[in-house]
């Protein structure tokens, strides 16, 4: 319906996705693609991670963008409708949690500088919370910060440079390699500054950015788990595995352990949960989606006497193979 995180294509919003892939994939003529499911990057993350552990029921984006789902009974999700799976006792929501703070609710948190980010963005009002923890705009925070510090000439003796002063110029990576060095070591710190070419910085100078890369990365894990923590306590679950996948968890040296304490700070002691990482998990859990719906529909086709209609052209070894895979995970699903 709408494009996030500076994506923009005509045509598109409004339109089903699924459609116009397939009519794209047929105007190329040179491959034989079906689609059996459209998949959340979330959804991908928590079914892959599921594949080996059972008790896995929510999975976590925190990369560019930011997003969650969950497991959800059936009864709690009163716009669910769909004849089609009448057996049908949970479902999987995704809850779009990067837009929280559109309706003005996160303002309470935010700061000129989040709001400097937010108006140059390309949706100005939107994706509030994911404009304050994803990776697209964690170094575009710190970048206001290190400009305004030094305009005050508390940073860079008041010399800035026009690499600092450029627009996303300081990258999210800047700060894990940042938050890399130890106490009393800037080797990354130095470099980073370099690239901005900020090589007049001194030792006090690196201090302060570490401490404002630090404050910033920690503001954002703490505001994921509440995001994970308002899930947990929603959900009730004695034990619940948590799969994430993105950049900003895997590369950032103490996003896991702040997320980890704050969330087990603000989760129900009742409700006990691990938080796994869940490698490449919205690519592989896609695949694992698409041959269940390729399951369902094999079934569904036999079932109405039109089974043999659905195997996919010259894919007589497919067939076997998937059906070995299907059984292979059978009581995964």
């Amino acid at each position: 319906t709408t494009w996030t995180k500076g994506f923009k294509c005509t045509g598109v919003e409004g339109e089903d996705v699924v459609q116009l892939l397939k009519e794209a994939i047929d105007r190329r003529d040179d491959i034989e693609v079906e689609v059996m499911a459209i998949v959340n990057d979330t959804t991908g993350t928590m079914v892959s991670c599921a594949l080996q552990n059972k008790e896995c029921r929510v999975g976590l984006i925190i990369g560019t963008g930011t997003n969650a789902c969950y497991m959800e009974t059936l009864e709690n999700v009163e716009l669910y409708n769909n004849d089609d799976f009448t057996d049908v006792s949970q479902v999987i929501v995704n809850t779009e949690l990067g837009a929280f703070g559109e309706n003005r609710v996160l303002n309470f948190a935010r700061t000129d500088w989040d709001k400097a980010v937010d108006e140059n963005s390309t949706e100005p009002g939107k994706q509030i919370f994911e404009k304050m923890v994803s990776g697209m705009y964690l170094g575009e925070i710190v970048r206001h910060i290190l400009v305004e510090l030094s305009e005050k000439g508390v940073l860079f003796d008041g010399i800035s440079s026009e690499e600092l002063r450029t627009t996303k110029s300081f990258k999210t990576a800047y700060i894990s390699a940042i938050e890399s060095d130890e106490k009393d070591d800037y080797l990354y710190t130095r470099q980073v500054l370099a690239e901005m070419n900020l090589r007049h910085a001194t030792d006090t100078d690196f201090d302060i950015v570490k401490l404002i890369c630090s404050r910033i990365s920690t503001r954002a894990a703490h505001l994921v788990a509440a995001a994970v923590s308002t899930i947990l306590n929603k959900m009730q679950r004695p034990y619940t595995t948590v799969a994430v996948d993105g950049s900003v968890y895997k590369h950032h040296p103490h996003f896991h352990h702040l997320l980890e304490k704050k969330t087990h700070e603000l989760v129900k002691p009742a409700f006990k949960f691990d938080i796994k990482l869940s490698e490449d998990g919205s690519g592989r859990g896609a695949a694992l989606v698409a041959a269940v719906a390729t399951k369902q529909e094999i079934q569904r086709k036999i079932s109405t006497g039109h089974g043999m209609n659905v195997q996919p052209v010259n894919r007589k070894n497919s067939r076997m193979e998937l059906r070995q895979f299907l059984k292979t995970y059978e009581d995964t699903f």
